[in-house]
């Protein structure tokens, strides 16, 4: 099930989905995954890019949806789409608001609080994933529409054909606790940089097999 009975008009409604199998990274792609990437491709540093006094092992922030995309691309990987992510979020668990229950919990969450942290430094959800919550929000591969609940496929949605704001998903450190729901969707535009985002990949099961 995805979506909420209650919330902001784009959560609504709650509505089932079904989805091909996938494989997620247990965390978020971490700086010292992403300067890899760019000792072996040559590409431009991101924003927000400070290596020698950051921990190599944080979620790499600064990072639009092209260069997200790429580096995808370059791992042999893609971006979820929103329906996988908050399935994986779910972590196996239906109707909760969180991904570990009802109620805010800063063991499984970084948010609220003075800056990233490093990946899986918190407990897992379900399906043993860090930090689906807090930390960075994470750009999916969807389109935004704000009515795309009403009228998407219930096979494997892939969002819009095209629009102006790509999906973010996942809320980041300096969010409200309280706020930071499984459901709530976010929006930027696909060229937008910030301290406050990053990402993480999926590949399909055939892939990886």
């Amino acid at each position: 099930m995805m979506g909420a009975e209650e919330g902001y008009p784009d959560e609504l409604p709650k509505h089932e989905v079904r989805l091909d199998a996938f494989y997620m990274d247990i965390h978020e792609v971490t700086v010292g995954q992403y300067q890899k990437y760019l000792k072996e491709t040559g590409m431009p540093e991101p924003d927000f890019w400070f290596p020698d006094i950051g921990r190599l092992d944080e979620p790499v922030a600064g990072i639009c949806w092209e260069e997200a995309v790429a580096y995808a691309s370059w791992a042999g990987k893609r971006l979820p789409t929103e329906a996988e992510w908050e399935c994986a979020a779910r972590g196996g668990a239906a109707g909760w608001k969180f991904p570990w229950g009802n109620e805010p919990d800063p063991d499984y969450a970084n948010l609220d609080s003075f800056g990233i942290m490093s990946v899986a430094s918190l407990k897992p959800n379900g399906y043993g994933l860090y930090d689906m919550i807090g930390n960075v929000w994470e750009w999916c591969s969807d389109w935004y529409d704000r009515d795309y609940y009403k009228k998407g496929p219930k096979i494997n949605p892939q969002g819009p054909s095209e629009g102006k704001y790509k999906i973010l998903r996942g809320w980041s450190w300096n969010n409200r606790k309280r706020l930071a729901t499984i459901t709530r969707r976010h929006k930027l535009p696909p060229g937008d940089k910030s301290y406050f985002v990053g990402f993480r990949c999926v590949e399909s099961a055939g892939q990886k097999e």
